[in-house]
């Protein structure tokens, strides 16, 4: 389905599941809403919301200046006013999970008389300014410096997606690496890069910058008093185990759980664990473990 934001861009809506209640699964930066395929398929008793978010998979990119985390939070405020009905539990993966941060930030209101239940995956509240890949910082500065003229290239490429669906395989050995543990599934790899190439040139960018600058500690006040989990991988390059801690320690009502061997794309890599976590935090039942998976 198709949904209009304010502003004017198309956003591309998917819908399964059924139930009183609606949790929205929010995508990862450069990903879309099929990262949580087998996620959705899943999680149990409730109807299941994503949508690709400005800029990726088949929704629209919009203005260049309107490719911010605020800008999302807007459009995710706006999803759940007119397509959620009933009680709102959100997951975000990765800029998913900012882009909650953003919405308690922004929408305060909208999230106390709204949202149930939160979950963080693989997301961070601040710190990103300072990403080395685990690696060292002096490995770490040339290939950030790399990274930084070839983005400059990239903005300036012209259509709709960074790359044709045949050359996304190109992408795979970055991408295994970047995003992906221990032994990962090569179709959970080849589904990442081909949603990568999927993303609007520019928008992948602005976002980029966007990571740099995102600092939401205090808004994660807002969901102080609903049940909240987060989940990492202790061998995620992009969103440590550190910074999963620091939301978990900002949450009065969130419990922990890290992942050995997984990185930074847990709905594919713990896809059960995952969807497990999220049916109990719609249920309300069952305890969640605050130790290590």
């Amino acid at each position: 389905m198709t949904f209009h934001t304010s502003d004017g861009v198309r956003l591309n809506v998917v819908e399964s599941g059924s139930g009183p209640d609606t949790l929205v699964l929010l995508h990862g930066w450069v990903m879309d809403h099929r990262s949580w395929d087998h996620v959705a398929a899943e999680t149990r008793g409730v109807r299941v919301l994503r949508y690709d978010a400005r800029g990726h998979g088949s929704s629209g990119p919009g203005p260049k200046s309107a490719a911010t985390i605020d800008r999302l939070a807007d459009n995710l405020a706006e999803i759940i006013t007119h397509r959620a009905p009933g009680r709102v539990f959100l997951a975000g993966h990765s800029l998913g999970g900012m882009t909650m941060m953003a919405l308690a930030d922004r929408h305060p209101k909208l999230v106390a008389e709204r949202v149930a239940g939160v979950a963080f995956v693989n997301s961070a509240s601040g710190g990103l300014a300072e990403l080395t890949f685990g690696l060292p910082r002096w490995v770490a500065a040339p290939i950030l410096f790399i990274e930084m003229l070839a983005n400059m290239l990239i903005a300036r490429l012209p259509g709709r997606r960074l790359l044709s669906p045949r050359l996304c395989s190109v992408t795979w050995p970055l991408v295994r690496f970047l995003a992906f543990g221990r032994k990962p599934g090569k179709g959970h790899v080849a589904a990442a890069a081909g949603q990568l190439g999927a993303c609007s040139p520019s928008g992948m960018v602005a976002f980029r910058e966007e990571l740099k600058s995102h600092e939401r500690a205090p808004a994660l006040r807002v969901f102080s008093d609903v049940p909240a989990i987060v989940l990492a991988g202790d061998r995620d390059r992009l969103c440590t185990v550190a910074l999963a801690q620091a939301i978990t320690d900002a949450l009065p009502k969130a419990d922990l759980v890290v992942y050995p061997g997984a990185g930074h794309m847990l709905p594919y890599e713990r896809t059960a664990e995952v969807a497990a976590h999220l049916s109990r935090l719609v249920a309300h039942t069952g305890v969640l473990t605050k130790a290590t998976a």
